[in-house]
């Protein structure tokens, strides 16, 4: 009698170890878990946490996030060792990268329009915006195409101040400096944390400061900045970043591959949820941030979510 009393908890049992070993497959009858790339800069901080909150709170996948160099994370979904980045900056950026993997990768198009990349300053005027007379002050400082940067070397102080070494900006920012003849400069490596950081203290003192920067970015709506005007176009005219996977993605998870073909938003969208990034302790939950942007967009998470047959 004992041991058939014992026979529905050991029942119990058995189906909590199967719903345990099941918890790791999907619906489509593989693996649950989706791994996407990224660079550590705050538009992919941003846009990777809300693809994950989409994949995890609304679809019920696993998502783990993997932070690479540029590069890296071009390999990674070339070899399959992640299913997808939605951080492709096309066509200038990351076009070395993409012409490299582009027969090894599905190119979902782009999730984005509107990028643009360049070496930025501020367009800050020294004390009030305008003076006693009513007229503008000029910005305190007075470079405003890239081929200046010579006539201001020593303003400068011979630094251009960049991000990751292997990040396309930088490789563009290289081949800026060869082209407009910026021999006496130095490229200053480091991340876009440094780089911003930099350019925070440059404004607090009003000290001469040239960046490499990008658009979309929260710095724009922090602070007044402009991009030096660019004559031969070597960081070309702006693009758009694209949602790039695996191959095999589509047959092995067709739900995550139809939301990452539809996932999408505007400079304008993203731009609200890197500020609340950038609030107070944000920086360190931003995956909260991206379920606060959800709450605040549900039609727009719909339309990325919906099935096939809607």
């Amino acid at each position: 009698m004992t041991s058939l009393r014992r026979i529905p908890g050991i029942m119990c049992f058995l189906a909590l170890l199967l719903a345990v070993s099941g918890a790791g497959r999907t619906a489509e009858g593989g693996d649950r878990t989706v791994t996407l790339a990224y660079v550590q800069w705050s538009t992919e901080i941003a846009s990777n946490n809300l693809v994950k909150a989409v994949l995890q709170e609304e679809m019920g996948y696993n998502c783990r996030l993997k932070a690479m160099a540029a590069d890296e994370m071009w390999e990674a979904v070339a070899t399959g060792e992640v299913d997808a980045m939605v951080s492709a900056w096309l066509p200038t950026t990351h076009g070395h990268y993409y012409k490299r993997h582009k027969n090894r990768v599905d190119n979902l198009g782009p999730n984005m329009n509107g990028t643009r990349i360049g070496l930025v300053v501020p367009k800050i005027t020294e004390g009030r915006f305008t003076a006693g007379t009513g007229i503008q002050n000029r910005p305190y400082i007075e470079a405003d195409s890239i081929p200046e940067l010579k006539q201001y070397r020593d303003e400068f102080e011979h630094r251009i101040v960049g991000i990751d070494p292997e990040a396309g900006i930088m490789k563009k920012t290289r081949q800026a400096m060869r082209e407009y003849g910026l021999e006496e400069y130095r490229l200053v490596e480091g991340s876009e944390v440094s780089m911003i950081a930099e350019l925070s203290h440059a404004i607090r003192h009003q000290e001469w400061i040239v960046v490499t920067g990008w658009l979309p970015h929260w710095i724009f709506a922090r602070w007044n900045l402009k991009f030096l005007k660019d004559p031969d176009n070597v960081y070309g005219e702006g693009g758009h970043i694209a949602t790039v996977v695996r191959d095999g993605l589509k047959r092995d998870m067709p739900r995550v591959y139809s939301f990452l073909d539809r996932f999408s938003w505007t400079p304008s969208q993203m731009g609200q949820l890197m500020l609340w990034i950038q609030e107070g302790e944000g920086r360190k939950y931003p995956y909260e941030k991206a379920l606060r942007w959800m709450r605040h967009n549900p039609g727009k998470v719909r339309s990325w979510t919906r099935q096939e047959e809607d």
